[in-house]
């Protein structure tokens, strides 16, 4: 439910959500009509089918979906669009570094990865450059949709498909692959305990995981999972129609500790944490966890 249908249903919307929602929208329709087609850095990559597209093609594919973030292709023509202001404003590299350092640990190039969090497909094409077999899930159809169009549009190929996981009635089965590329995901779950948890039912060697964490002196409440009591950071999400956002009203930011631990309690018993670092939202890490 977005913000307009929340307010026709007598919702309550704190002030500072509403005018935080309007602005992201009026930023994104101004840059949209700023941002220029052409003179980006052309992608290295094989970009052929998209190359094949005129100018008014391309302008076309990229109305047709509301992009919010976008690559170029081998003439340095932009496909896909910003998020708003100053987020995702410039050309995405692929594959990303953490894919690289990914595929550096763990040698992708006969394995199955789950992506979990596709969004809309940068990191899914990364993947595919290493991976023998990729497998991208997303809780929003529209990030499905956008995937499966910006990997075909470079010719890839990988099985993508709506899949909210903290859903009770998750099929697992569909999710078992030898390694988890878990970025940018966990810090907008309701329940990231239980997430982190049952990765163990369904991944075979090794977790990439990138998150926003709790600090000690940032923790607002408890929860309980498996009898086990759990600190965490409330932290606001403004639901399902927002890009960015978890699915539901707020998520929980664990502390770094026990999202060690839950790692390590479902068999990845060894840990690396690559990098810890400050950014706007908070600190965030960067680690590995494989079987060993």
């Amino acid at each position: 439910m977005n913000i307009s249908e929340k307010i026709n249903k007598g919702i309550f919307i704190p002030a500072s959500v509403f005018i935080k929602n309007t602005i992201r929208i009026l930023q994104k329709k101004k840059m949209e009509s700023l941002l220029p087609l052409k003179g980006y850095e052309p992608n290295s990559k094989n970009t052929q089918y998209l190359d094949l597209l005129n100018d008014q093609d391309l302008i076309d594919l990229n109305s047709i979906l509301n992009w919010n973030c976008f690559i170029a292709d081998g003439h340095g023509r932009r496909f896909g669009n910003l998020a708003w202001g100053s987020k995702r404003n410039n050309a995405q590299h692929i594959p990303d570094r953490r894919i690289i350092g990914m595929h550096e640990r763990f040698d992708l190039s006969e394995k199955h990865v789950l992506e979990v969090g596709c969004f809309e497909g940068v990191h899914t094409l990364g993947l595919l450059d290493y991976a023998a077999k990729v497998t991208a899930v997303d809780s929003r159809v529209d990030h499905v949709v956008k995937t499966l169009v910006r990997c075909g549009m470079f010719g890839k190929s990988a099985i993508v498909f709506k899949c909210d996981i903290e859903s009770e009635s998750l099929d697992t089965k569909l999710l078992e692959a030898d390694y988890i590329h878990h970025v940018g995901v966990l810090y907008h779950l309701k329940d990231p305990v239980r997430n982190l948890l049952g990765i163990g039912k369904y991944i075979k060697s090794g977790v990439m995981l990138d998150t926003h964490y709790c600090l000690p002196n940032e923790v607002t409440g408890k929860y309980s999972v498996n009898g086990k009591d759990y600190s965490y950071k409330k932290y606001l999400e403004y639901g399902e129609k927002e890009a960015f956002s978890g699915m539901y009203d707020h998520s929980k930011w664990l502390l770094l500790a026990d999202i060690i631990e839950s790692l390590q309690m479902v068999g990845f018993d060894k840990i690396d944490i690559v990098e810890t670092r400050q950014e706007r939202n908070g600190p965030r890490v960067l680690l590995y966890a494989e079987r060993t």
